[in-house]
């Protein structure tokens, strides 16, 4: 059957079970948005390129497949670029459509044209430029194959117009092989061997458990490996939700902005077993002194991360759910003793913890909301102090609850990924939690969400400062505040202009009426809660000091 390169696009979207699509339509992708006018996939319109990038990411966390977006050429490319490198540094399963200018005019600087696989090959883990229209429909299924297994990450696919447009006899590429691509799932059983003799000679285990867990879908092996051992488990921010938070041997969060029993844990331990996680700066504070009396046991399915930062005792290359359960038949049940009893200690003496004075606090507003919604809400955020607050005060329990930008730190991912999140979760409620610096990169999203009809809920923690930035500035600069006050707008006017629902709080009594509201509401509901303005995130680990050097 003859088909447009347009409608070859939308079948083969059809097949990978493709049901929803982030994009901004232009000039050179109008063959494409021709072809959806008919197509039973569902569209979301965002309101900026980095918008759909990034509701495409969120989607993808929530859901579990993978995200999509498209964007025309040139600036539309472009602006799709951010939310890649964000997607990239988080191991997140998507495809970036965009358009292109056509085959004849490449390389003439045409208008709108732009080498977006030159300018993405350092932050996808593939792309592609189609040049033959019968190359299509293998490069689409390709794309999504690459995407979603392995490590998962972002792929991008470049069509030109005159491929979206030409016309060729569709035919079914058959299965994907792809020579020199063949992720590895299964552990090498003499490493696994090793693995489990150190374990079981261990005195003082800590599983260090990161995003991989949520990705791999690992959550219960880990849970069943942690009450095994009766190790003590600290996750990174990627990994919140991929051990319960509330269960008793939870450490919380490790690194600058970590538990101090986490970090206390880390520093003594005997045993660390990483799983998942590539040992960010953020995490292991100064390398040299990083789990100093540690053999260090690391599992990833991504070979380039083992040894990367910090070296490894025994090295496993596989899928961390499939070598959990090899490990788990290698190792027996252990007894309690000293370790425990010292974890419990420290948790008793460092507990999270803030001060009340009658005035609205940030912590207040994260556990209220966590209280509200039962704990069972999608929580996103924005990056900066409510990120971190929101990691210590919120206790997350379930995999995929936890939505925020780890890696690249992308200020004003938050509300678009709520977005993809309630789009992927129509039935629960969704929450980002934002700062008032943070909500302003995308906030022109309300217009998506109130179109959309989607119900996300935005908790702006406004105390007018870029406030990580100042905090650092408070505590590394004689607390010099150069430029980092905001003048802000008024949000609840700014909410009920795009047609959403503006609420504010500005002390500890209006708290759980407005939240109760919000999540009544079937419109977007935008909360701007009036908090202390120089409240800092405590406990932190200065930049490169050993994780037992803490400012609290």
């Amino acid at each position: 059957m003859k088909m447009t390169g347009a409608q070859i696009l939308v079948e083969c979207l059809k097949e990978q079970g493709v049901d929803v699509i982030f994009g901004y339509p232009g000039g050179a992708v109008l063959p494409i948005y021709d072809a959806l006018y008919d197509a039973d996939i569902r569209h979301i319109l965002t309101r900026h390129e980095q918008g759909a990038a990034h509701a495409a990411d969120g989607y993808a966390r929530a859901s579990g497949k993978v995200g999509v977006c498209l964007a025309t050429s040139g600036p539309g490319a472009t602006n799709l670029v951010t939310g890649i490198a964000n997607a990239y540094m988080d191991s997140v399963p998507m495809v970036a459509f965009t358009g292109q200018v056509v085959s004849a005019l490449l390389g003439r600087d045409s208008f709108q044209e732009a080498d977006i696989t030159g300018i993405t090959l350092p932050i996808t883990k593939h792309n592609y430029l189609v040049k033959d229209i019968n190359d299509l429909a293998r490069t689409v299924k390709e794309a999504f194959y690459i995407a979603s297994t392995g490590r998962p990450g972002p792929v991008l696919v470049d069509i030109p117009r005159d491929v979206s447009g030409g016309e060729t006899e569709y035919q079914d590429p058959g299965p994907v092989d792809l020579p020199g691509y063949h992720p590895v799932l299964y552990g090498d059983e003499e490493q696994l061997n090793k693995a489990a003799a150190a374990i079981m000679a261990s005195q003082r285990p800590v599983i260090y458990a990161g995003g991989g867990v949520v990705v791999a879908g690992a959550h219960r092996e880990l849970l069943q490996l942690a009450e095994l051992l009766l190790a003590p488990v600290t996750t990174t921010l990627m990994g919140l939700g991929g051990f319960p938070g509330d269960h008793p041997l939870s450490l919380g969060m490790l690194g600058m902005h970590g538990s101090k029993y986490a970090n206390y844990a880390v520093c003594e331990c005997d045993l660390l077993l990483a799983v998942g996680a590539r040992f960010d700066d953020r995490v292991t504070g100064k390398i040299s002194e990083f789990a100093p009396q540690a053999t260090i046991i690391h599992i990833d399915v991504d070979p380039a991360e083992i040894g990367k930062n910090v070296p490894a005792h025994i090295p496993i290359v596989g899928d961390v759910k499939y070598v959990l359960r090899q490990l788990l038949e290698r190792l027996q049940a252990k007894l309690p003793g000293a370790w425990q009893e010292k974890i419990q200690a420290w948790k008793k003496e460092y507990p999270l913890d803030y001060e009340e004075n009658g005035r609205l606090k940030p912590q207040q507003v994260i556990r209220e909301i966590y209280r509200v919604t039962g704990g069972q809400a999608r929580i996103t955020t924005e990056v900066g102090q409510h990120q971190m607050w929101t990691a210590h005060y919120y206790t997350f329990t379930r995999p995929r609850t936890f939505i925020s930008s780890g890696g690249l730190g992308t200020m004003g991912y938050g509300f678009p990924a709520a977005i993809g999140v309630q789009v992927a979760c129509p039935d629960e409620v969704v929450f980002d939690i934002a700062g008032d610096g943070s909500i302003q990169m995308n906030i022109q999203e309300l217009a998506t969400a109130v179109n959309h009809e989607l119900p996300v809920n935005v908790a702006i923690l406004n105390n007018g400062f870029l406030g990580m930035v100042r905090q650092w500035q408070e505590l590394f600069y004689n607390r010099r505040y150069s430029y980092t006050e905001l003048i802000n707008p008024d949000f609840v006017r700014l909410a009920e202009a795009y047609g959403a629902v503006g609420l504010r709080v500005t002390d500890p009594a209006g708290l759980r009426p407005a939240l109760e509201q919000a999540v009544q509401e079937s419109r977007p509901v935008m909360l701007d809660f009036i908090i202390e303005r120089e409240e800092n995130v405590l406990p932190m680990v200065p930049p490169g000091a050993p994780l037992n050097q803490i400012i609290d």
